[in-house]
């Protein structure tokens, strides 16, 4: 089976050109544009995620399959409720699937990968993960549902491709209704910004309504700065993919305590236990 998002590459390297020359022809100060290191290295996480990925796909169309011949009830492809269904269930289960690979250092070792850019343009959304294993538990849910996994890989698809064109600064804001309802740039830069106020804010894939009953929405008033907290400084690949893998390393090595260790795997990025008893949130330690 090839990823449908495959078949839309073409698309995506021919429109990050239109709009690196766009920002050449119509340039605008408040926007940051293109590096070309940056892209390069951008582009190379994508191809490396596509080939890393394509092997687990078989591992996963197994699991799916699995659950999906337990499930209690197998629902028909022919039913628009059953899409309906799938639409709302793999955005929820994104939502959650993303909000996690915020909050739990341990799947932010994976998602990091694609916030280390401080560049936001189309080429960033194809900076991804070369560990896709992280995000396996979140769409198991939709197999016992009753739904075939192939229409959950197709779904999967389709927001893959919808959040492709959240990465830009070209488009400021859509109409009112629009904004309230889906995912949108203005939206997703406040998500990838640093600022103080934009952390871990705006985890919707298509809809935003999720961060809205969730209480983790943030509408986009300043500027957003992009990027990490601690940024890397390297166009290296492989030092993108693997850093904060390497980071939890030293850390779990250098800990004190079982309590710390797994303090460092499974609390919040940036989590530094205090001396003594008490712990807390330090902002020091990881790339957040």
């Amino acid at each position: 089976m090839i990823p449908a998002v495959l078949y839309a590459v073409p698309a995506f390297l021919l429109l990050i050109v239109v709009e690196a020359l766009s920002y050449r022809f119509a340039p605008d100060d408040d926007e940051r544009g293109y590096e070309l290191r940056d892209t390069a290295t951008s582009l190379t996480m994508g191809a490396g995620s596509q080939v890393i990925g394509f092997p687990w796909k078989l591992v996963t169309i197994g699991l799916y399959a699995g659950l999906w011949t337990v499930a209690p009830v197998q629902l028909s492809p022919t039913s628009v409720w059953t899409w309906v269904l799938l639409f709302l269930a793999d955005d929820l289960a994104y939502y959650w699937f993303h909000r996690t690979h915020h909050e739990v250092r341990l799947f932010w070792a994976s998602h990091v990968v694609h916030h280390s850019s401080r560049f936001y343009n189309l080429s960033t959304a194809l900076r991804q993960s070369w560990t896709p294993m992280t995000s396996l538990p979140f769409w198991l849910p939709l197999a016992l549902l009753g739904i075939p996994p192939w229409m959950i890989f197709l779904q999967q698809s389709v927001s893959l491709l919808y959040q492709f064109f959240l990465h830009t600064e070209r488009i400021r804001v859509l109409p009112r209704p629009i904004e309230w309802v889906f995912n949108t740039p203005s939206h997703h830069r406040v998500h990838h910004g640093v600022n103080a106020e934009y952390l871990d804010r705006n985890y919707g894939g298509i809809l935003i309504v999720w961060d809205r009953l969730f209480g983790t929405f943030e509408p986009e008033r300043a500027p957003a700065r992009y990027g990490l907290t601690t940024n890397i400084g390297t166009y290296n690949p492989l030092r993108v993919a693997t850093h904060e893998y390497a980071a939890i390393w030293a850390d779990v090595r250098a800990a004190a305590s079982w309590r710390h260790r797994l303090g460092h795997l499974f609390r919040r990025p940036g989590w530094r236990p205090l001396p003594g008893p008490a712990e807390a949130v330090r902002a020091a330690g990881g790339t957040r």
